[in-house]
């Protein structure tokens, strides 16, 4: 398993009966997690220092503040600073197990001029940042134009100007780039179990990724540097990721595992599975 262990402004406390405890920059915040099936080892509800804690049911849920919070705040990782705001469906903004692939990708990037990158399911814009403070340029795509929003919030607040953001059908995208002849020397995705693209196109991981992916193979460059796949759906091992990643770019310098975040009780909570095809150009 690769683990994000360099947070000094993040934290996972204590996990249990469904949930888990977190520190983001002083503000605690007490949210569910499916993979977390074990019990907890006290009442996390019970514990003084949440400030917040979300209640899912069926449909959606919604955010419970015990203590007066801002509305959103800010969090470091080594030099880039993000955005924290409690959202929709218990989310904040930011996957902190990320860290782990924003370091494997600027370590394979570093000390190369003008690698154009192309982030798909870009979301907040955690990976388009760090790469492309790290020299990369990077093409930001996402089907929710308030995503997209935050993500130039985040690049704002790191000073970066350069990122193309878009705000469309990842499919649709990929589809056009193909037919203008334009390329990228590295393509990083992060697809949704499910999900609907602006004009209401449906998507379902299981059904669409090795074909989306397979897409994906007519807009690398003609020496590409990495293909990243992460996904957070339960049950999607990362062996299968390493397959696709196998059937579609050939099978070697393939490597696929678990991402996770320590926790404060000495357990690791596991955060989904990644797996990245490196050429060695």
């Amino acid at each position: 398993m690769r683990i994000a262990d360099d947070w000094k402004d993040y934290k996972v406390i204590a996990t249990g009966d469904g949930y888990k405890l977190e520190d983001w920059g002083k503000i605690k915040l007490l949210r569910p997690d499916p993979q977390v099936i074990w019990h907890a080892e006290s009442d996390l509800f019970k514990r003084k220092d949440v400030d917040a804690y979300y209640e899912k049911h069926e449909g959606g849920g919604r955010w419970h503040y015990l203590k007066k919070i801002p509305d959103e705040w800010q969090i470091s990782w080594k030099n880039l600073k993000f955005i924290v705001k409690p959202m929709g469906f218990k989310h904040t903004g930011i996957f902190p197990e990320q860290a782990t692939n924003w370091n494997l990708m600027s370590e394979i990037i570093k000390d190369r001029k003008d690698v154009k990158v192309l982030n798909l399911f870009a979301y907040t814009g955690g990976a388009s940042v760090a790469l492309s403070k790290a020299g990369a340029l990077v093409t930001h795509v996402d089907a929710s134009k308030g995503m997209v929003e935050r993500a130039k919030e985040n690049a704002k607040l790191n000073n970066i100007s350069n990122i193309r953001f878009i705000v469309d059908d990842c499919q649709k995208f990929v589809e056009r780039e193909i037919r203008r002849g334009n390329t990228y020397d590295a393509i990083i995705m992060d697809p949704p179990s499910y999900g609907r693209g602006p004009s209401g196109e449906m998507w379902k991981l299981e059904d669409n990724l090795t074909d989306f992916v397979s897409l994906t193979k007519r807009v690398l460059s003609e020496k590409p540097l990495f293909v990243l796949i992460n996904s957070y759906t339960t049950g999607l091992q990362p062996t299968v990721i390493a397959n696709i990643l196998k059937s579609v770019f050939g099978k070697t310098n393939v490597e696929a595992d678990e991402i996770g975040l320590p926790t404060e009780e000495g357990l690791i909570l596991p955060c989904g599975a990644t797996g990245v095809k490196i050429w060695k150009n």
